[in-house]
């Protein structure tokens, strides 16, 4: 008898022991709602159609642009709200730009440098809603409002020093352009109302650590144009713009 009492009081001390081994751990973040804040670095390149654009340098005597796209540097950040879980608000600003020229002969004047700079920037409000896939992997889908636009900056440099007669004689001229030529800039600018849907995918290196990388198309409607931000510029065609779509990256710091 004191052999099977020995024995039960064996069993029933390694019951635990085999039930604790059977349970399952559940995953660190489980399925709670994501909270923190980050801010970091985010390059891309975006995909521009330049076509439009080519035409008219072409027309004013400058080399066309050799590449259809431009990286952009800029940076991003966002926090969690907490009123709708996994829910995350922040900000994004990204530009950058490509440039081109050439050196044409003018009669009587000699070489005259003429280049073109195209820019892309803009900025805003990002709205993302975050799903956890597994430990430190999260796939981030929104968007992104904000303005922005495009600059076309033109230069015309035909050597020499600038003098303050010649700035004077551009101007008292009865004919445009006038018969003498002169060292130039212009800027022509469009301003937009830019919408950016995207979807990233990221992963925590470290608590504090995070890195990202994403796909997105950049839109932009309504569009106002103006020269040297200035004097309203008219009959642009619809399709000199800055849309296109865009591969992104990033590093970020905060808590993850």
């Amino acid at each position: 008898m004191k052999k099977l009492l020995v024995l039960a009081l064996a069993v029933s001390c390694l019951l635990p022991s085999a039930n604790a081994q059977e349970e399952v751990i559940p995953p660190k973040r489980g399925k709670a709602a994501k909270v923190g804040l980050f801010g970091g670095f985010t390059p891309g390149y975006l995909s521009v159609n330049v076509a439009p654009v080519n035409e008219f340098l072409k027309a004013s005597g400058i080399a066309p642009f050799d590449q259809n796209g431009m990286f952009l540097w800029g940076g991003a950040g966002a926090a969690y709200i907490m009123l709708v879980p996994n829910l995350r608000v922040g900000g994004l600003g990204m530009s950058g730009s490509i440039s081109t020229g050439s050196s044409v002969q003018v009669p009587g004047v000699g070489q005259v440098q003429r280049d073109a700079r195209l820019s892309v920037g803009f900025g805003g409000v990002t709205i993302e809603y975050v799903i956890p896939v597994v430990e430190r992997l999260d796939i981030a889908v929104g968007a992104m409002l904000g303005g922005g636009g495009m600059d076309l900056t033109l230069k015309q440099n035909i050597g020499g020093i600038d003098s303050w007669s010649n700035e004077q004689k551009t101007f008292a001229a009865t004919t445009w352009p006038p018969n003498s030529l002169n060292n130039v800039t212009r800027v022509l600018s469009g301003s937009y109302f830019i919408w950016i849907p995207s979807v990233n995918v990221e992963y925590a290196v470290l608590g504090w650590l995070g890195i990202r990388l994403g796909a997105s198309y950049v839109g932009m409607s309504f569009p106002s144009w103006s020269v040297d931000n200035d004097y309203t510029l008219n009959n642009v065609p619809k399709e000199v713009t800055g849309e296109g779509f865009m591969v992104n990256a990033g590093i970020f710091v905060g808590t993850f």
